[in-house]
């Protein structure tokens, strides 16, 4: 299974990324082994998630939620925890 996800970091800065083992990932964020960008901010938590079966599939909605702006992104998580 391929993980698109969000986390939020502790300075409320929003990080998209993939993943094929969302757990061991946020586990790598929160030890300052995760991506360039929330090294200097952990401790990060998952805040939306959805799964893939295909990376292919899994890299276009990475690239979709990158697109959006904070507030579009923001917009999406309310959506998802209704």
């Amino acid at each position: 299974m391929q993980y698109t996800y969000i986390v939020e970091c502790r300075d409320g800065t929003l990080y998209t990324g993939w993943t094929t083992d969302l757990e061991k990932r946020i586990k790598a964020h929160n030890a300052g082994k995760g991506a360039k960008y929330t090294k200097n901010r952990a401790p990060v938590r998952l805040v939306y998630y959805e799964e893939y079966e295909t990376k292919q599939e899994a890299l276009k909605r990475e690239y979709a939620i990158k697109q959006l702006t904070k507030k579009e992104k923001l917009a999406l998580i309310q959506s998802k925890t209704r």
